[in-house]
């Protein structure tokens, strides 16, 4: 396979389901792939459906077709399933295929002995913003893989957001903090659309106001990049609205409740990869 990007590349994704259409979607818009590239298999109808629908992609029920039709290939069924796709495909895998995981909690190690070899195995844990260029992930080279496949998923996960490459025991973590970090995220807009809602605001004045803010405070965080106590002593005035809210949030536990929430996830991370 080729070190650099110049013609489209061949991705097969084995799973379909929304974080295969978003990526998908996402290489797509870059410029990566092109729906004739692309393939994915599911034994579900209607996730082959929606993929199909929203790349272009060819799609099967054959594992092994999309394997010999791919240079990149994409495991993105759920871990409970991985072992038995694993065994099904592992006598075809060739020398040049780069195979990248995105299944939550399973180790390198687990998936080279499912594929009975080291192959140019990474594994990667994005997030479904990669739909919109704004996914968050991190990743993890095995040992078999070469200095080439890595700068080619740096390239991959960096067109759709920012990529980052961590040492593998730190990737459960990596998935309770921005795998699963949107959904945290949704509760938080959906709570202040509602605090909006019961100070008077129209549902979707307020939906969209807290989104803009959630939106527009991240940017700052990232734009600026000062602390984001630095930030939010900057719009605290002394004896102010900001400061009453932030002083019934502390009353509520909100700090505690979301870092337990990273923690959480993050051990159930660990859980489905059986350490």
């Amino acid at each position: 396979m080729s070190d650099t990007i110049s013609t489209p590349l061949k991705i097969g994704f084995l799973g379909a389901g929304q974080m295969a259409t978003a990526l998908a979607k996402g290489w797509l818009d870059a410029g990566l792939v092109t729906a004739a590239t692309l393939r994915a298999s599911d034994p579900v109808p209607e996730a082959r459906t929606r993929f199909q629908q929203q790349t272009g992609g060819a799609v099967t029920t054959d594992n092994l077709d999309v394997l010999k039709n791919s240079e990149v290939l994409i495991l993105a069924v759920k871990p409970q399933v991985m072992t038995p796709l694993l065994a099904e495909i592992s006598g075809s895998v060739r020398e040049d295929h780069v195979i990248i995981s995105i299944a939550a909690g399973l180790t390198l190690k687990k998936l080279a002995d499912g594929l009975l070899a080291n192959f140019r195995l990474i594994r990667v844990m994005p997030n479904t913003p990669c739909l919109l260029g704004a996914s968050a992930a991190g990743f993890s080279v095995g040992p078999g893989a070469k200095p080439e496949d890595a700068a080619l998923v740096e390239r991959l996960f960096n067109a759709v957001g920012k990529a980052f490459a961590v040492p593998e025991y730190q990737l459960d973590a990596v998935t309770g903090l921005s795998g699963s970090g949107p959904a945290f995220v949704y509760v938080m807009i959906e709570a202040l659309a509602d605090g909006g809602v019961r100070m008077g605001l129209p549902r979707d004045v307020a939906q969209t106001l807290a989104a803009q803010t959630v939106m527009g405070a991240a940017r700052m965080v990232l734009e600026t990049k000062q602390h984001p106590g630095v930030l939010k002593d900057a719009v605290t005035s002394p004896g102010g609205t900001t400061i009453a809210g932030l002083h019934a949030l502390e009353r509520g536990g909100l700090r505690a409740a979301v870092m337990d929430a990273v923690e959480a996830a993050t051990k159930r991370a660990t859980e489905l990869g059986g350490k």
